[in-house]
């Protein structure tokens, strides 16, 4: 069975020395990255009120952002991409969450993640968490590895780290 390894960061460098120790632990395709796109915040990507996704905005996949907020780090994970959630604004999502968000289309980042198991009121947590300007780091593998990709990110001293 699978299992969501969640964590927060408030510091960026922070966050992308978790995501490395991850990648040298041979998680690759597993992991996830969620952040605002503060550079993108100016922009009215918007729509018609609903969330949109771009996959490669200005070269994402390769790790820069919009507005370079987050350097390499989104360039860390697989399946970049810029998307923007109603109440929330413009978001950087890399690896398999940005895929999952891209069809939740109604509910946001919290009504995404209830597909891995996160209850909605803790996905909204993660929701505000992310609003405030945090990075969530997300593992979503076996329950084997979990124990492995929960230790990782708790030795990163992560705001908080919750498995799932």
């Amino acid at each position: 069975m699978a299992k969501t390894v969640v964590a927060v960061f408030s510091n960026e460098q922070v966050a992308r020395e978790a995501v490395e120790d991850l990648r040298r632990a041979g998680f690759d395709k597993e992991i996830s990255i969620l952040a605002r796109d503060k550079g993108g915040e100016g922009g009215d990507r918007e729509g018609a009120g609903g969330l949109t996704m771009d996959t490669d905005v200005g070269g994402l996949g390769n790790g820069i952002t919009t507005g370079g907020v987050l350097g390499g780090l989104a360039g860390l994970a697989a399946g970049a991409g810029a998307l923007f959630i109603p109440g929330l604004g413009p978001l950087i999502a890399a690896g398999p969450i940005a895929g999952m968000l891209s069809g939740a289309a109604t509910g946001g980042i919290a009504g995404g993640l209830i597909d891995w198991g996160i209850p909605e009121a803790e996905g909204r947590e993660y929701e505000n968490e992310i609003r405030r300007g945090k990075i969530l780091v997300s593992v979503r593998c076996d329950d084997r590895r979990a124990d492995q990709a929960n230790r990782i990110l708790k030795d990163h001293g992560a705001d908080r780290v919750r498995l799932h």
